[in-house]
């Protein structure tokens, strides 16, 4: 086989991983009641046994403001002891442990998180729907010392790392953005007011995490839409969070709440999403307008590999992981031999855990995901799955058409 750098050790702050492979913060939805399942128990180990450097557990809230759906994780002392058995499984199995902290912002409803949602402005979320509060001034530090308290409890859980939430259209990422970021006090308008609430959670999260825990941070590179942030701001942002103590950044990009399929790709499964839905009136709204507010971007392998390039040369001493599109050993080491440090997989490996290990034994070793993106659409409500690996489940027969329908294109 050729060198590759795939299966040699990385050190990222404080942490060194046994390769350089992560499984990314791909929310699993394995989590009723807010607390972690044997459900997630199980899938981690699988992922850890099957070969990874590090996998993340996604997505924990810093309160339960942040919730945006029931099957989430709400990082509280309750459910360490059960996030301690997840991380000593994986240690178990030669793997590190991270989990991605994080706020949804305005993503979510009174019924899941407890309060009006809240964000950095006022308004409507038209994509929930759901009026937003915008947060207070005052309530801006004891919000960063929430970030703070969850690196703790996760120290507490066994974790080695954290990867900081601020892409994506979340909370964060919602006061850097100039979509959603409308104030008038010095946290809104110019890019450095903007930067302002990153700032407080940033110091707030390296005061806790001390010299033993690795903090990883996860930005967008481009919101993805007219409007949004694009690159020139970004590379600001990014070297910010460098200076702010970053031990990696995570490159990605897209809102969720506005461009869901530019951070994933491909189309999203509009008849799965909605076959497992349980509220009528948002199942019947999604059928009639979901094409509409959820455009398909095409998939290409390793999509955001062009813009990440761009990061990787403004910041060349920085550690920089790449996530977006990968699903094969060619890629990977392309990417790698790119000068990235490290790189995330999320649907490849929920396709199959043990790929990395197939990985060290096949060059041209490549996942057998077909980007259906059937796991998307079914995670909304039930745990995020494969539809080639379903176990006591038989798929009705429109959602079969659909998977071969998308699969084709």
């Amino acid at each position: 086989m050729k060198d590759s750098k795939l299966f040699t050790p990385v050190t990222i702050g404080p942490l060194t991983l046994r390769n350089r492979t992560i499984r990314s913060a791909a929310f699993e939805s394995m989590c009723p009641g807010n607390a972690p399942s044997q459900m997630l128990f199980d899938y981690h180990q699988s992922v850890a046994a099957g070969g990874v450097g590090m996998t993340t557990v996604a997505y924990a809230s810093v309160t339960q403001s942040g919730l945006s759906f029931e099957r989430q994780l709400w990082m509280r002392p309750e459910i360490v002891p059960g996030l301690k058995e997840l991380t000593d499984a994986i240690h178990a199995e030669g793997a590190a442990a991270s989990i991605q902290l994080g706020h949804c912002g305005n993503m979510s409803h009174k019924g899941i998180c407890g309060v009006t949602p809240i964000s950095a402005s006022t308004g409507l979320n038209i994509y929930s729907p759901t009026w937003v509060r915008g947060m207070r001034k005052e309530e801006l530090p004891e919000m960063a010392k929430a970030y703070a308290n969850a690196v703790n409890l996760a120290r507490e859980a066994g974790f080695d790392a954290v990867e900081i939430h601020a892409g994506h259209g979340y909370l964060i990422s919602q006061f850097l953005s100039p979509y959603t970021n409308k104030r008038k006090d010095e946290f809104g308008g110019s890019l450095e007011n903007r930067m302002r609430f990153m700032d407080m959670v940033m110091e707030e999260v390296m005061k806790a995490a001390g010299d033993d825990m690795a903090i990883f941070v996860k930005m967008n590179m481009r919101d993805g839409f007219k409007g949004g942030m694009d690159i020139d701001e970004s590379l600001i942002v990014a070297k910010r969070l460098i200076e702010l103590g970053a031990h990696a950044l995570v490159l990605s990009g897209g809102f969720v709440s506005k461009a869901p399929m530019y951070v994933m790709r491909g189309a999203m499964p509009i008849r799965t999403l909605t076959h497992y839905m349980n509220c009528w009136w948002l199942k019947l709204g999604v059928k009639m307008a979901g094409r509409m507010m959820i455009p398909t971007v095409p998939f290409q392998e390793a999509y955001f590999l062009e813009d990440a390039l761009k990061f990787r040369a403004a910041l060349p001493d920085a550690k920089l992981v790449y996530v977006g599109g990968l699903i094969s050993r060619q890629k990977i080491d392309e990417v790698l031999d790119d000068g990235f440090d490290a790189v995330q997989m999320g649907r490849a490996l929920l396709n199959e855990p043990a790929f990395v290990n197939r990985m060290k034994e096949e060059e041209t070793a490549r996942c057998s995901c077909k980007h259906s993106n059937y796991c998307i659409g079914r995670m909304y409500t039930i745990e995020m799955a494969c539809h080639q690996h379903l176990k006591d489940e038989t798929l009705p027969r429109c959602l079969q058409e659909e998977i071969e329908e998308l699969e084709k294109q």
